[in-house]
């Protein structure tokens, strides 16, 4: 893997976004997070020199965001807040309004967005029985999907000059799972927790595959695929 490098991250305290930050600390990555509320961050973490943290929202407008993005190399945004996105598209808002703005005056050209697996991608459809899950056990979370696949219109239709990947996953738990991760982008996997690391990274291949699908049953090994993605 190349030398360390500089990850700005929004949602740092999230499910999936805690072992984002947690992994590339272990890789000996300089995370810079953006979180709402900083006590929600692992003590052990705080005490990481390679970590710095600021407080702020997505839902308001970032006035240090040049600072930020300013010699960050990877921007990954893994963010939640099922609640104010149930009445608002808050995440595209702040990738259209504020995020690419700032990614394109700065020059920085990769961004990693974590979206659902039952978000639909872009120019696309659900599989059947994904379609089925969506309306029927997950019909709560309908305000989440819809705000992500308003992120991947835009991303898809005005922002193909950042060299931009979707990965599409829906989390299940951190317990281990069954199978091979394999690439598609009309299939799913569940992978185990080491399969995973060689697979979305696998080749620079990965950087114009526009959507990962997966649904798993493991949120670490995909977080450090991802990763490992963003360093190749």
């Amino acid at each position: 893997m190349p030398g360390p490098s500089i990850f700005l991250v929004f949602g740092a305290t999230g499910g999936t976004g805690r072992h984002f930050v947690s992994l590339a600390l272990e890789h000996g990555h300089v995370v810079r997070a953006v979180v709402r509320n900083p006590s929600r961050l692992d003590p052990d973490l705080r005490k990481n020199s390679n970590l710095h943290v600021k407080q702020g929202s997505v839902t308001d407008e970032i006035t240090y965001l040049d600072e930020l993005v300013r010699g960050t190399e990877f921007v990954v945004a893994m963010l939640g807040d099922a609640a104010a996105r149930s009445v608002s598209k808050i995440n595209v808002a702040f990738v259209r309004d504020q995020l690419v703005p700032a990614l394109r005056r700065k020059g920085v050209k990769r961004f990693l967005y974590q979206a659902g697996g039952l978000s639909k991608p872009y120019g696309a459809q659900l599989p059947f029985f994904l379609r089925v899950l969506r309306n029927t056990v997950a019909l709560s979370y309908g305000g989440q999907h819809a705000d992500n696949e308003a992120v991947m219109e835009y991303l898809g239709s005005q922002a193909r000059d950042i060299e931009w990947i979707v990965h599409r996953a829906g989390i299940g738990s951190n317990s281990g799972s069954k199978g091979q991760l394999t690439r598609s982008r009309d299939k799913f996997s569940v992978a185990t927790l080491r399969t995973a690391l060689r697979i979305i990274s696998g080749s620079s291949q990965a950087i114009r595959m526009r959507y990962t699908l997966a649904i798993r049953a493991i949120t670490i090994a995909e977080v450090d695929a991802c990763i490992r993605w963003c360093n190749e």
